[in-house]
């Protein structure tokens, strides 16, 4: 393994089934299009089936369309519900970043309910199916995320919308580390692990509903960010290759902002493992799902 590693030094995954959610565009469809093009029958786990099927047709190799709104727990129960074979890889992609104040279909803050609660709630759903590794992705910025058990869903405080994109990012981090103990106690051989991009240019980054500040992060995309094939290195590394379960994969340049994959370290805050327990318990309340490999002790 070299400090160099990128999308061609994938290990060849015929026979591999792979979920990926939020695959249509960004990050997840060049996750998708390097994992076909190597041999998985990789699943595109989206809202907009008419956007996936077009994206599917951009991928070469076996690429299928399934629809998933991470926003609505009812969406992600009907795609869990639907599935009946093994999945060796599930990556939690799909996200919403910075939008103005909105809320799901179940009531939760959008980015809390999307970039949490959603791929809480489809992970365990699935867990029975998963063979390999469960693969979520966080983001540098949930350094400066805090969550707020008694206010997770901005009931009571003053919207903060890049505040709750670090909240959920930091959740995304919370929710692996607690992922893993669980498995390591019901003794699965399945593991969970977590990546982020560093900043890379998506279409993430323009939705604001402002057009100065979608502007602004238009041309810093344009000045400062890497591609989205670069930035999507850590994760189909961290889908792949050989890691220990919870490691967290990020890019190893200057402030884990450009580079090439690298097992990274993470704030303190993401290694709490007493709010790990917390936040598992309140979002297991919110969504009414569980952990579905057998009991946990707390």
């Amino acid at each position: 393994m070299t400090s160099k590693w990128t999308a061609a030094d994938l290990p060849d995954q015929t026979g591999r089934t792979i979920v990926v959610t939020g695959a249509n565009s960004g990050l997840g469809l060049v996750a998708a299009r390097e994992l076909a093009r190597v041999g998985a029958r990789v699943v595109l786990a989206v809202r907009n089936t008419q956007k996936g099927d077009e994206a599917a047709r951009s991928i070469t190799g076996n690429a299928e369309v399934r629809k998933l709104d991470l926003s609505d727990l009812s969406s992600v129960r009907a795609f869990a519900e639907s599935w009946t074979e093994p999945i060796d890889v599930l990556i939690n992609n799909a996200g919403v970043m910075v939008p103005p104040f909105a809320r799901t279909a179940d009531g939760f803050e959008l980015q809390m309910g999307t970039n949490h609660f959603g791929h809480f709630a489809l992970t365990n759903l699935l867990l029975p199916h998963i063979t390999d590794r469960v693969v979520t992705m966080s983001s540098f910025v949930h350094k400066r995320g805090h969550i707020d058990l008694d206010d997770l869903n901005w009931n009571t405080r003053k919207y903060d919308r890049m505040g709750a994109y670090a909240q959920s990012k930091l959740a995304n981090l919370l929710f692996t580390s607690e992922l893993q103990r669980r498995l390591t106690g019901a003794k699965s051989s399945v593991i969970a692990v977590a990546s982020h991009p560093g900043y890379s240019a998506t279409n993430l980054q323009s939705h604001y509903g402002n057009p100065i500040a979608d502007a602004f992060m238009s041309v810093g995309n344009l000045l400062f960010a890497q591609s989205a094939d670069a930035g999507t290195r850590p994760a189909l590394f961290a889908a792949t290759e050989p890691l220990a379960g919870n490691s967290y994969v990020g890019p190893n340049g200057i402030g884990e902002l450009r580079g090439h994959p690298k097992v990274v370290d993470r704030s303190d805050k993401a290694k709490d493992a007493d709010m790990a327990r917390k936040l598992w318990d309140a979002s297991e309340e919110a969504t009414g799902v569980h952990f579905s490999l057998g009991a946990t002790t707390k």
